[in-house]
């Protein structure tokens, strides 16, 4: 049987469970991935993703050239979340290119090498655009096409400030990336507050509608502060201990990220939910905000892999209690109660 299908006795129906989904045309066995960031930035790490169940990967944030990042200690963790400074710590694109031909993407399956068994998700985050487009000229050139995600949020860079809170800056970004790039492309945002803002980033992201295949709402909330009471310093030592927070603390947020842009943005465009997910609870709530695939940082930090199965194992006992055969059934379908 197919490990994404379960069948269980319930209310004394047989409920068949199905957690296929999809990023635009691209099928992924089940809703979880790694966010960029967490334990993807090695060939190894990679390779363990590729093996968890999860239902695709996604690379560390890639820069033109390698990355140390900035100084250690620059991640932390606590009961309710993390925070981190990492600086786009990683091996540059052409390691990661390496990576991907060596072992033949997914859906090749005519060599005896290892070979992908999901969707493998290239994350870039240039340090101009002139990085970021000469990077998508390099992956373009692959001659079979893997999945972008445009990193436009990363908080953690000395002296670089978010593209995704310029309207004007990320036009130009869209523009010219979605110029040179031919296969899926999507967009990782930061967190948005105001009302008028998701407003005005749906309205650009429409302009380039069917190039943006999807968004990844959202990346960590910059910057916060985190303390070692009993050291009495700051839990990270970069930017003066500020950093990216993710995990629970970032949770009602995400879920509003994802629940204003799947309300303002065709449906051709797939969100991707990302913040607070460590239980099926939470990716159950990501999804009825809208999401069709979930990303998995924090946690994925303090478990490991092993989390996914976990994680897909929670989401189809729900499903199974509420009788709900597949993600579609929920997606999308919050219940907003209007005061009178």
């Amino acid at each position: 049987m197919n490990e994404n299908i379960l069948e269980s006795q319930h209310n004394t129906n047989n409920i068949k469970i199905n957690l296929s989904t999809k990023i635009s045309n691209v099928k992924m066995n089940n809703p979880l991935m790694n966010a960029a960031g967490a334990l993807c930035t090695s060939e190894e790490h990679l390779f363990n993703l590729n093996n968890s169940r999860s239902g695709a990967l996604i690379t560390k944030s890639i820069t033109w050239c390698p990355r140390d990042g900035n100084h250690k200690p620059k991640y932390y963790h606590n009961d309710f979340g993390s925070i981190n400074s990492n600086g786009l710590e990683n091996l540059g694109i052409d390691t990661y290119i390496e990576i991907f031909r060596n072992n033949e993407p997914f859906f090749k399956r005519m060599s005896s090498k290892p070979k992908w068994n999901k969707p493998f998700f290239f994350s870039i985050s240039g340090m101009s655009l002139e990085d970021n487009m000469s990077m998508l000229r390099k992956i373009n050139n692959i001659s079979w096409k893997s999945i972008v995600e445009l990193n436009l949020s990363c908080p953690n860079v000395i002296g670089k400030p978010q593209v995704g809170y310029s309207l004007d800056d990320m036009y130009d970004y869209i523009e010219n990336c979605t110029e040179i790039y031919s296969g899926t492309l999507g967009l990782k945002l930061p967190p948005y507050f105001d009302i008028i803002h998701f407003e005005q980033v749906a309205d650009l992201i429409k302009k380039f509608t069917p190039k943006i295949k999807f968004i990844t709402c959202c990346n960590s909330l910059g910057n916060g502060l985190m303390i070692d009471t009993e050291t009495e310093t700051t839990a990270i030592h970069p930017k003066e201990g500020l950093g990216g927070i993710g995990g629970q603390y970032i949770k009602p947020t995400a879920l509003a990220n994802v629940w204003k842009f799947r309300n303002l943005l065709p449906s051709e465009i797939d969100i991707i939910g990302c913040g607070g997910i460590s239980t099926g609870e939470d990716v159950f709530q990501h999804i009825l905000c809208g999401a069709s695939v979930v990303q998995i940082g924090t946690q994925l930090m303090k478990e490991g892999v092993e989390c996914f199965e976990r994680i897909n194992n929670e989401l189809r006992e729900i499903m199974m209690e509420k009788n709900y055969s597949s993600i579609k059934d929920f997606q999308g379908k919050l219940n907003v109660k209007k005061s009178d």
